[in-house]
């Protein structure tokens, strides 16, 4: 399995209890008042919040132009402008996965993400040195909130393909077995 569908089955694992276990009659009276409400709590009757709903510290001010410039580059099928965006691990790792999926083109290899502009969100930005942490959603994830690590390389920030969210899913499937 590559990594690429290790972490688009640890978004689904994470992302499936919370669908089914919404309970539209709790209530948070304490949400009615709170400006910081989240866009996922955003189209929510008053007072009602989404099972890991987790509130907007930020809106990823340094990192949400190289998730948005990925979203577009994604949208419209661009290679160059989703290679531009990717740290050159992550690259690599992709090119590793294309090879063995037998995919022609990095578009085609990461069209299964289904990611648009439509629905493209990033917030809760952490930095510590030249690496960053923040929850994205997407299209493909429209329920998680996904922590995504990304790098600075040169003066730049990158998107990579890694996630604490998978790292606690392959630690715990390693630790049950």
């Amino acid at each position: 399995m590559t990594y690429r569908n290790a972490l688009l089955l640890a978004v689904i694992s994470i992302s499936a209890p919370a669908i089914g276990c919404s309970d539209p009659a709790s209530t948070n009276t304490a949400n009615i008042a709170n400006a910081n409400t989240t866009k996922a709590n955003a189209n929510s009757p008053i007072g009602v919040t989404k099972p890991g709903a987790e509130q907007t510290t930020n809106n990823a001010p340094t990192l949400a132009p190289v998730f948005m410039a990925y979203c577009q580059a994604m949208e419209k099928k661009d290679e160059a402008g989703i290679r531009k965006v990717y740290s050159k691990d992550t690259l690599a790792a992709f090119a590793e996965g294309m090879k063995d999926e037998g995919a022609k083109s990095l578009v085609e290899y990461l069209s299964i993400d289904q990611v648009t502009t439509a629905l493209c969100e990033i917030r809760n930005e952490v930095i510590t040195g030249d690496t960053a942490v923040a929850t994205v959603r997407t299209a493909g994830m429209p329920q998680g909130n996904v922590k995504v690590v990304f790098v600075k390389e040169g003066n730049e920030w990158k998107l990579t393909n890694r996630s604490p969210d998978l790292d606690s899913v392959k630690q715990t499937a390693a630790n049950s077995k």
